[in-house]
């Protein structure tokens, strides 16, 4: 049996790639390194974006384990231009994966990405990992597993967010670990 935790970055300042963790992401990081005090972990991957490297270090610092940064982690892309109905859109490309705007990936293409971080992580037998990435990301990835979460659970989801994938011979159990 493998375990997959699956993190959502703590609270940034804004979304680009460099934005920092506000000082409530800071002591948010900490929350989640003493969260997993008990809890085993032998590899953490994290997105090469600030906010979510600065928010496993602490972790990482804790259980003496290098970060691998993975460039399939990284925030979804829904569209280089401006679009003021983003939310709406946002909402129908969980209803039609290969829904793609102007500069953007559909759900399709960023699926795969964090679905071959998944794969890897099956094919190393690691016996348990934390993978650290970003909402929009990880509700896809969490929606390939279970068809039940879709746009209204993406909107439910906290700064930090902690799901479970355990995987075994009967296949995948998907379960939110994190009290916010």
């Amino acid at each position: 049996m493998q375990k997959i935790y699956i993190i959502r970055h703590c609270k940034a300042e804004g979304q680009p790639a460099e934005s920092r963790l506000t000082d409530e992401g800071v002591n948010q990081s900490y929350e989640l390194a003493e969260f997993f005090t008990s809890i085993p972990v032998n590899r953490i991957i994290s997105s090469p974006y600030t906010r979510a490297v600065d928010s496993i270090k602490p972790l990482s610092n804790k259980k003496d384990i290098n970060i691998e940064i993975d460039q399939r982690l990284v925030e979804r892309v829904l569209s280089t231009e401006d679009l003021p109905d983003w939310m709406e859109k946002l909402e129908e490309t969980f209803h039609n994966k290969n829904l793609k705007f102007p500069g953007g990936e559909s759900s399709e293409e960023a699926l795969s990405r964090i679905v071959g971080v998944i794969d890897d992580i099956v094919q190393s037998d690691v016996d348990s990992s934390v993978i650290v990435t970003h909402g929009n990301l990880m509700a896809l990835l969490l929606n390939y597993f279970d068809h039940q979460f879709g746009f209204d659970q993406w909107k439910l989801l906290t700064n930090p967010d902690v799901f479970l994938l355990t995987l075994d011979k009967k296949g995948v159990n998907v379960k939110g670990i994190w009290n916010d």
